[in-house]
């Protein structure tokens, strides 16, 4: 354990025969707030029964903002003073990810596709966009500019012809200028000013002035995430994005400094309930990196976050080898998992469990998060192990299309009766047994 006046770095060891329970506890990590999905489960309610009114409520007693219905949504002149206010090497930036994040979704499309049955007809399957979708774009702790890329522009990719955003003001009324203009050029039909569980009440519920949604995707805190789970059957969600976390695994091939400013790059996110692992067979690097965090977290800005993951959410395991920390690494899901070792690309196909996987030490998540072409959003606390990160798949439907031949269901028909008269449904059976008593 390495430590300074302010804080520690816990740093325990692992084996397949001894796992302390310290690192068991942070492998099981809740996905979920109790504490949040009891709040959640109030404010929908009210959201539910009351609208604009509650909505209107919550924002002015949880962002400290006063507004009125009328209010809420963005108008195309503040777009337009948005798009004044940002300065060009901005602009340039996002022109640059929207690029890459498009041509990254664009080649995950999927096409419609069909094969011939046995008797000449055709089945098959066809996708197609949703109609409307919301989006849920984090703007408190910080102004997520790159979430407005990483989920709108996939939305319009899909060709989603509504795509609605959500994101908090600030006490003054307003959305931080580089925020709203990432949300504009991304591509969102709609914007308004609402944060936390009131903006996916809105968007799942609908209300006076937000029509409702099909689906909600984006990432949020423990209190953004209790409500997705909540509306669930109102709308269609993406999975649990909730606040961030990163595993490293590294062996001695890989300089301190990196890994630790990788680990430091989610912990100063700002939620306080951020996860950072790193597992390494190397009692030197894990000494090493654990000094470059207490060094390097004095010198940024957003340091009194950091110190906080780095004192409740951080942990260093040692063990024998890169095979017993990557059983680590898959048992712990993480969202965001480095590969700092050598031959990373062969580690790779070890990998079990993971929301995106970065491998060799020029690829920081940091890349990933702003412009490589995946999307950020990647399911968080253990959920890894079940769920994929936010894909143009998520904003279609498929919808399997079947067009039978009389060949076609002669053939069928002895299967058809027999699973009718098991199942004791008979009308289903003489559904098709009627086409031929004629």
């Amino acid at each position: 354990m390495v430590k300074n006046a302010k804080l520690d770095i816990k740093s325990v060891r692992w084996t397949v025969t001894s796992q302390p329970a310290e690192v068991e506890e942070f492998l099981q990590r809740p996905a979920f707030d109790p504490a949040a999905e009891k709040a959640a489960a109030r404010m929908l309610a009210a959201i539910r029964s009351r609208g604009d009114e509650a909505v209107l409520e919550f924002i002015e007693k949880h962002d400290g903002v006063k507004l009125s219905a009328g209010a809420l949504c963005v108008t195309p002149e503040e777009r337009e003073g948005a798009r004044a206010a940002v300065d060009d090497d901005f602009k340039r930036a996002a022109r640059e990810a929207r690029r890459r994040i498009s041509r990254f979704a664009e080649a995950g499309i999927r096409k419609d596709w069909s094969i011939t049955s046995p008797k000449g007809g055709m089945i098959g399957e066809r996708f197609v966009p949703l109609d409307r979708v919301g989006v849920y774009i984090p703007g408190g702790a910080a102004p997520l500019a790159s979430t407005a890329m990483m989920t709108i522009v996939l939305a319009r990719a899909a060709g989603v012809p509504e795509v609605v955003a959500c994101t908090p003001a600030g006490r003054d009324g307003t959305i931080n200028p580089a925020l709203l203009y990432a949300i504009d050029f991304a591509g969102a039909t709609e914007i308004y000013r609402i944060g936390g569980i009131q903006a996916i009440g809105a968007m799942a519920y609908g209300t006076s002035t937000v029509r409702k949604v099909q689906k909600i995707v984006g990432p949020g805190g423990p209190y953004v995430t209790a409500a997705k789970r909540q509306v669930y059957g109102e709308v269609s969600l993406d999975m649990v994005a909730g606040p961030s976390e990163i595993a490293v695994l590294a062996d001695d091939s890989i300089s301190p400094s990196f890994v630790a400013a990788d680990l430091l790059s989610q912990a100063e996110h700002g939620s306080g309930a951020e996860k950072v692992l790193l597992v390494t067979p190397s009692e030197r690097l894990a000494d090493g990196v654990a000094r470059e965090l207490l060094v390097q977290s004095e010198t940024l800005p957003r340091r009194d976050f950091v110190r906080k993951v780095l004192q409740h959410g951080m942990l260093i395991v040692v063990t024998d080898n890169l095979d017993a920390g990557m059983e680590v690494c898959n048992r712990f899901a993480p969202e965001h998992f480095e590969l700092l070792v050598q031959e990373p690309r062969r580690w790779i196909q070890k990998v079990r469990a993971a929301g995106a996987v970065f491998a060799g030490p020029w690829t920081p998540e940091s890349a990933g998060d702003f412009a490589i072409g995946p999307s950020h959003v990647l399911p968080t606390g253990g959920t890894a192990a079940f769920f994929s990160g936010l894909t143009v798949d998520d904003f279609q439907r498929r919808m399997s299309v079947m067009s039978l031949t009389r060949a076609d269901l002669i053939e069928l028909l002895p299967v058809i009766e027999a699973f009718g008269r098991v199942e004791g449904l008979e009308a289903h059976a003489r559904s098709a047994r009627i086409r031929f008593e004629s």
